[in-house]
């Protein structure tokens, strides 16, 4: 048998919840997890993915390496994080060949906390924004570069640089 792309892209559902607190002030939200934040079952699975060292320098934090560490860096913060589909085909981890696209629902987010400002991480998971959950919600969010290793022509100075703008935001 020939694998073609189309039949190793599978359907998957979104594996788990978002993080926020009712005091979160800021929503991130990337596009669906990667292979290895589906087997780790939390945000940003992938070692090479720059998206806790990047929020770890943004605010000035050590770098954080467990589940809990992850999550406490998030709510102490005011910070919440989801992402924009809830389930889609997709081949491995590439947000390129995401196909039939269902969005998630932020609005349990946005009706539980005050949340000042939208952020997207990366392109795919803006342009799903704007496709499917903007007009839902009536709120625009912004775009900031992708911490994903596939990104690799941002460093992680750059990023860092970048997404300052959140520390910023909350202040």
């Amino acid at each position: 048998m020939i694998c073609t792309e189309t039949s190793m892209r599978n359907r998957i559902e979104h594996p788990f919840g978002p993080l926020y607190s009712d005091h979160s002030k800021i929503l991130i939200l990337g596009s669906f997890p990667s292979v290895k934040s589906r087997e780790q079952n939390f945000f940003y699975g992938h070692p090479q993915n720059r998206f806790w060292k990047v929020i770890a320098s943004v605010f000035d934090e050590p770098v954080p390496v467990t589940i809990e560490e992850k999550k406490d860096l998030i709510i102490s913060h005011d910070l919440a994080l989801w992402d924009s589909i809830a389930s889609c085909e997709i081949t491995g981890s590439s947000d390129a060949s995401i196909r039939n696209a269902r969005p998630n629902d932020i609005g349990m987010i946005l009706s539980s906390c005050s949340i000042e400002q939208i952020y997207c991480n990366g392109r795919k998971s803006h342009e799903l924004f704007r496709k499917y959950i903007e007009p839902a919600v009536q709120r625009e969010a912004l775009c900031l570069p992708s911490t994903s290793p596939a990104n690799a022509q941002w460093s992680l100075d750059r990023l860092t640089e970048a997404w300052s703008v959140i520390s910023k935001a909350i202040k």
